[in-house]
């Protein structure tokens, strides 16, 4: 959580030196890409700030907590686990299994989902379909 609130305060520093300075749209873009990632370490920090101090994850968002573990069966019967992640910046190369966004179109078609489930997602090329195996929420 320090790293993240690190990460905000040079974000907010980045956003308020960019609006001294005169610009023209692109400029704009930036910042309006800089509140964008701070709105979401924002909500990041307090999600994390509530675990610590007791809260429950909320999966009445319309997604999966972030940290929960989902094992899934694909159509060719490979199985994968995956950790869920809220915050695309949290994902390191050297992470022991592979993540998922929470608001992916599989991330969406998850939440609210049981082991046993067999959902239904968009992808690009398409409807796929993935059995649920295993979810292991965040304790």
């Amino acid at each position: 959580m320090a790293e993240s609130r690190r990460r905000r305060e040079r974000l907010l520093a980045d956003l308020e030196s960019d609006q001294d300075n005169v610009g023209d749209r692109g400029d704009s873009a930036d910042e309006l890409q800089l509140a964008e990632q701070i709105a979401a370490l924002d909500a990041r920090i307090t999600e994390l700030d509530g675990l610590l101090f007791g809260a429950t994850p909320d999966t009445d968002l319309g997604r999966l907590p972030d940290g929960t573990e989902v094992t899934l069966r694909f159509p060719d019967n490979h199985v994968e686990t995956m950790r869920v992640v809220l915050v695309v910046e949290e994902i390191s190369a050297d992470q022991p299994v592979d993540t998922l966004t929470a608001d992916s179109p599989l991330g969406l078609a998850l939440a609210g989902h049981k082991a046993g489930d067999t959902i239904t997602y968009k992808t690009p090329h398409g409807q796929q379909e993935v059995e649920l195996v295993a979810v292991n929420f965040p304790a």
